[in-house]
């Protein structure tokens, strides 16, 4: 995850990373998540990227009845949500993107002030997602061959 990034949308200069991802299990689908700590005083975490095998689709359209803002298409096949929790502490916001049997979360715990944190999330979201979302996450190719995309390298956050 590029580092400058992660400092626009935290504020948080020369973080902390921790975690990797590795595509090549859970059937290809790949697992692994990416935490980023402020790297002075408590060093709290500010943003969790994960990656789980276990898609629920189900769960992306419960989530936008109760509110949430869909996801534009940022990977074909994958549909997903985001929203700002309405108490608005720390500037959080959360997104995500289920594709097949991948689900990829985007967790800014400590936004910036004054920015728009849920776009904050969308833009980190379309940034990551074509890297970690695989063809092994895909839904079955249909007759006209739709649901395919590249493969992505191993990945380390």
């Amino acid at each position: 995850m590029p580092i400058k990034a992660v400092e626009l949308v935290t504020g948080v200069h020369d973080p902390i990373v921790r975690g990797f991802f590795d595509l090549n299990i859970a059937s290809g689908i790949g697992a692994g998540t990416c935490t980023i700590y402020q790297s002075t005083g408590e060093k709290s975490k500010v943003l969790l990227v994960d990656l789980t095998p276990g898609g629920y689709q189900e769960l992306v359209g419960g989530q936008i009845s109760a509110g949430a803002s869909p996801l534009p298409e940022i990977v074909p096949g994958a549909i997903g949500y985001y929203f700002r929790p309405p108490d608005g502490k720390y500037n959080r916001a959360n997104a995500l993107l289920v594709r097949g049997k991948a689900m990829l979360s985007v967790q800014l715990d400590v936004g910036v002030a004054g920015r728009d944190n849920a776009a904050d999330v969308v833009a980190l979201m379309k940034l990551i997602a074509p890297k970690l979302i695989t063809d092994a996450s895909a839904p079955s190719p249909g007759p006209s061959g739709e649901g395919a995309s590249p493969s992505p390298v191993k990945t380390e956050g």
